[in-house]
C-alpha cells in the first residue's frame, strides 16, 4: 500500500511546484533558480522519508526490514543486503543530502536542526550512557 501511494507522488511536478513558491516568496530574484530546485528536492526526499516513517511507526513496524524499504525508496543501493538499521540510517541520510551522523562513534549529540533520527539517536545514547 505504502509503496503504491509512493509511487503515485509526480516527483517533478512536486519539486517544481514546491520551487516555484520558493521563488514567489523571495520575490523571483534572478539567478537563485538552481537553489530554489535543490532546496525543493531536499524538501522533496525529506517529505518521502517523513511519510513513510510515520506510516511504519503506525503499524509499529520501525525495523531493519522498514529501513530498507525506506532505502531502497530514495534509490539506495544494495539496501536489501544491509542489516544494520546505522548503516540504513546512514545511508538514508547520505540519500537525503544530510551528514551522515547517526551514532557516529564519539558523538553524544545532533548538530542538525531538522534530524529525523534525532529521537531515535538520543535514545539509544541514553541507553549507552547507563
Amino acid at each position: 500500500m505504502l509503496s503504491t501511494f509512493i509511487k503515485n507522488l509526480n516527483r517533478q511536478q512536486w519539486v517544481s511546484e514546491a520551487a516555484y513558491y520558493k521563488a514567489l516568496a523571495r520575490g523571483f530574484e534572478p539567478h537563485k533558480e538552481l537553489d530554489d530546485w535543490l532546496a525543493a528536492e531536499d524538501d522533496y526526499l525529506t517529505m518521502l522519508v517523513e511519510l513513510q516513517l510515520h506510516v511504519l511507526e503506525e503499524d509499529g513496524t520501525v525495523s531493519t526490514m522498514g529501513l530498507q524499504q525506506i532505502a531502497a525508496s530514495l534509490g539506495v543501493e544494495n539496501s536489501a543486503r544491509m542489516r544494520s538499521e546505522f548503516d540504513l540510517i546512514q545511508a538514508i541520510q547520505e540519500a537525503t543530502h544530510h551528514r551522515p551522523c547517526f551514532q557516529l562513534e564519539g558523538k553524544t549529540f545532533c548538530e542538525e536542526k531538522d534530524c529525523l533520527w534525532k529521537v531515535k539517536c538520543r535514545k539509544l545514547v541514553a541507553m549507552w550512557c547507563r
